[in-house]
Formats: structure tokens, sequence, C-alpha cells
């Protein structure tokens, strides 16, 4: 084994504990008990990790956990995102003050060890790595204030690590340590791959335009024991015919009419119907009492009512006769930010969540649960949600931010970046959906086609956006190949070149190499889209 190890399933080095202004709380240490301001932390080793906890007291904000040791040896890092990755996950050398949610991946040359957390603690947590050692870093605020504990004992979550062998890949010992992470995940029976029309319409849809584009993806798919699905996006509801994305009522607008007969005329296509929504958004009639204090046009989760609100929405949209759910934007609308904007804490100061006891991972648990039992059997898409935390209630993870129908340089930044790198938590965390490929007249074909490939072969969850008026014979043939491929099983596909490119050319598929020109005769877009 390499030297550059550290084992960090022992007691810490040094635990300290921050107030709601970063003060430093005074400790006393009694073992692998730490005692303070009214409250007690614990760090008990054994074999499977070490469980942390705290109990007591209503000042904590923040803890970090160290672990000194020497860590001159490594050469490379890679570290997790919040929730979903915005074309920026990468391996880095040494940066000791960069976030790393969740876990990472440490590589000296001739193994990669991994650090991190089991899967679905009660905490946000991330980590922070130097020439001297390992920080853990736990946030256990309640909205952007300190928990109210009540004298009850937070679970907070098990640390966990993994010594990797020396001439391992490090894809190899990724996966290996997703495994570790999460030994209970919830996986989809057979691939999940079909049609989702958001960037081909961009919210400008309706039944018939579903249908049509439906019936084609049907057509194309020759996989009769695994049937496509066709998720309809924002757009079905009655906020969007008003004038307001994002917002119900939940009920077809105009433009698409009952939503119970849209998934009848789905399922007569031959397809699986699917269905997105946005949980956290109000109604109209909705009391303030359920809204949540940081922003009063979203819903707090720890409320109730709000929690009923949505179990009832999610079951209505599975008693239409939906197969699959895709709930969005839960992170944003808690917290007030998107995960490229989080950094070392994930909410702003200041405000609370209506249940002061209930920590924000708790919270988002909570509302994934709630969305999880009314789902029953339908299959779950978790977008904009956090990795970490979703493992046990979504089949199907969006890992990255969305691709475009109307720009290829942010498909290729977003959707190859999350392919690549997100790649070893694919059935182990979850089915990867590295997000859509849109087939629309504003992305080149030489291109895209090469994107259609790369999902197809990789063996993750293959969506397409397709505009009919669009495919001719070539891109006929092309699709169809992908849809077979993508409804059976194939070997994770592997980023040969993930340690020198954030977009990665050269990948493993099916056991062969493969070479992928991502950049076009143009070169790379440096402007936002």
């Amino acid at each position: 084994m390499a030297g550059s190890f550290l084992n960090i399933n022992r007691e810490p080095d040094l635990v300290r504990c921050f107030d709601e202004g970063n003060r430093e709380v005074p400790l006393n240490r009694n073992g692998s008990v730490w005692t303070g301001g009214g409250f007690r932390f614990s760090a008990v080793v054994a074999q499977a990790g070490m469980a942390l906890a705290i109990e007591g007291g209503s000042s904590v904000s923040r803890i970090q956990l160290r672990w000194r040791g020497d860590f001159r040896d490594v050469q490379r890092f890679f570290g997790d995102h919040w929730e979903r990755s915005y074309g920026d996950l990468r391996w880095g050398t040494f940066e000791a003050n960069r976030p790393m949610p969740w876990y990472f991946l440490a590589f000296d040359g001739e193994a990669t060890h991994g650090y991190g957390l089991r899967t679905n603690p009660a905490a946000f947590c991330f980590w922070n790595a130097d020439p001297e050692g390992i920080s853990l870093w736990i946030d256990i605020r309640s909205g952007g204030m300190p928990v109210n504990l009540s004298g009850r004992e937070l679970a907070i979550g098990t640390v966990v690590c993994r010594e990797g062998a020396v001439n391992e890949s490090p894809f190899d010992a990724a996966i290996a340590f997703c495994r570790q992470m999460c030994p209970n995940p919830r996986l989809a029976k057979q691939p999940v791959y079909g049609t989702n029309d958001w960037p081909f319409t961009y919210g400008d849809n309706s039944a018939d335009i579903i249908a049509e584009a439906t019936k084609m993806i049907s057509d194309l798919s020759p996989n009769q024991d695994n049937r496509p699905f066709s998720v309809i996006d924002e757009g079905w509801a009655m906020g969007p015919y008003n004038g307001k994305f994002g917002y119900g009522p939940w009920v077809g607008n105009p433009r698409f009419g009952d939503m119970g007969l849209v998934a009848s005329r789905l399922r007569d296509l031959n397809v699986r119907p699917g269905i997105w929504i946005r949980p956290l958004t109000p109604l109209d009639e909705t009391p303030d009492a359920m809204k949540l204090s940081r922003d009063a046009t979203y819903l707090d989760p720890t409320n109730a009512e709000v929690l009923e609100h949505v179990r009832l929405h999610i079951k209505r949209c599975v008693d239409w006769g939906y197969d699959l759910i895709k709930h969005d934007f839960t992170t944003y609308d808690l917290l007030g930010w998107w995960g490229f904007q989080m950094g070392a804490q994930v909410t702003r100061g200041g405000w609370s969540l209506q249940d002061r006891t209930v920590t924000n991972a708790e919270a988002l648990s909570n509302l994934y649960r709630v969305i999880r039992e009314a789902a029953g059997d339908a299959l779950l898409i978790g977008c904009n949600t956090v990795s970490h935390l979703a493992t046990e209630y979504h089949e199907i993870q969006r890992t990255g931010d969305d691709t475009s129908g109307v720009s290829w340089d942010r498909t290729r930044r977003m959707g190859v970046n999350t392919l690549a790198f997100r790649a070893p938590q694919h059935r182990t965390f979850y089915e990867v959906d590295p997000d859509i490929v849109a087939i629309t007249k504003s992305i080149p074909w030489e291109l895209n086609e090469q994107w259609l490939q790369l999902v197809a072969e990789s063996g993750t969850a293959l969506f397409v956006a397709v505009d009919p008026s669009l495919v001719g014979d070539k891109e006929k043939a092309a699709l169809s190949k992908a849809l077979d491929l993508a409804s059976r099983h194939q070997p994770i596909g592997r980023p040969i070149d993930w340690m020198e490119n954030s977009c990665p050319r050269r990948w493993r598929l099916n056991g062969r190499d493969v070479e992928f020109n991502w950049i076009g005769e143009k070169g790379s877009w440096p402007y936002s889209d």
C-alpha cells in the first residue's frame, strides 16, 4: 500500500464548535466526547466507520473535526458537489480552502484513497485537505440559525475512509468508495431512457407536441421488454399558461387538458408516461403560515401542512397514471442558492425554518421521504436535489446542470463533465442522469451525435429531446441505435483522460477506446450562455 493514506477512522485530533457569529465555543474533552456551551459532541469509532452525534444546546452552527497527518505525497484531489454539478468537477492540486462536499479522493501517483461520509447524513458536510491533514466541517443549522435540538441527540452521520491499492485505477477506486458510502442504494430494475421535451420546447409545449415527439421515439425504440419513458417537463400546468413558470395550480392547462387522459394517450403510444413538478412553490390560496421565512414565494417543508400538500400533489400525478415523477428546484427553493453559489455555507445566515429542531439536511431528507412514499411504485428523478441525501429515495438523479437545445458549449460543459466525474455514482448511489441530448436546429448534428453516442454507450440514463422536423434517415438510424443500447444494461463508460481534462475526450466504452471531438471548428464560447 502507498504511504500517503491517512486513516481517519479514529478520534479526531481536534474538535472545534462555532456559534451563529462564527465565534468558537470552548470545549472540554473526555476521550471521544467533547462538551461545552450546554451540548455534548461524540465521535465513536467502530469497524464500519466513526459515528458522529451531538445532543443538547441551541448555540452551535458549525463543527470542525481535524485529523493531522502527512499528506504531502498527494498529487491530485477530487471533490464532489453539494447537489448538481455545474461543469466544474475536476481533479485539482492542493487548495487548502477548497470545500469538497460529502467526500473526496486523494491520488498520490500510485493509489487513490477515499474520505467521506455515509450517504443520508443529518447535516451538510464538506472536507478540506492540505499538506498537514484533513478537516471535516459540519453545518447543523436550521435555515441560517443554530439548530435547537431541545435535548435530543442528533445522529450526524458516519465518517468512512478507504485505502486504495497500488496501481488500482482512480476510477475503480472511486466506484469502490461510492459503494462503501452507500450500501443500500435504491435502483431501478431496468435501465431508464426515453424522451423529455424541455430543451426542445422550453415550456412552450402541448399534449399534441408531446405526442408527436413521443410517437417518433417510441417507433425508434426496438426493445419491447423495456419501453422508453416520455417525460412531460415544465409547461403543462396552469402557472406557465398564466406567465408564472415553476408554479401551479398543478392541473393541466388548456394546451393539455385532463392530465390523466394525456397519460393514457402516451401509454397508447407504447411508452411509460412521466411528469415534472416543482413541489415547494405555493398556490394563490396558500396560507402565509405555510411559507418560508427566508422567501415567502416558497414553502417551508418543516410545516406539516406543506408536507401534506406535497404528498397530495405527488399522489395525484401517480393517480393520473404517470410512472415517473421528476421533482425539481427543492434545494434552491429551500436554501436560496444554487450549488455553485454555496461554497462553504449552503445558505445565508439570519433566517430559520419553522421547526427550529430540524437541520436543513433533515428537512430535505424528510421532504424526499414524503415524496417517495406518495410516489409509491413510480420512479423518481431528483433534479436540483442533494446528491448525498437522495440515495434512499430516488432511483435516478440529475447529476449536472441543464444541457441545452440552443448552446452546444453549455451541453459540452455541463453534460460531458457530470457524466465523467459522477459516473462512479452510477448504480452505486442511483441511476446517473447526465441530462438531455437535444436535437434542435441550433445544435450541430456532428457534435450532438457524439454526445448521443457517449450517453447511450456509457450505461447511464439517456433522455432525448427531439424536434421531429429535423430527423432524417441518418438521425433516425443513430437514435434507434442509441435508444436500443440505452434500454439494456451497459458497462459504465470510463473517462480515460479525466485527471487532465474537465471535459474528457477519451473514453473506454464497451471494451474499446473512443476519442471524441467536443470543441468543433469554432472553438469554445467563453461568455455566458
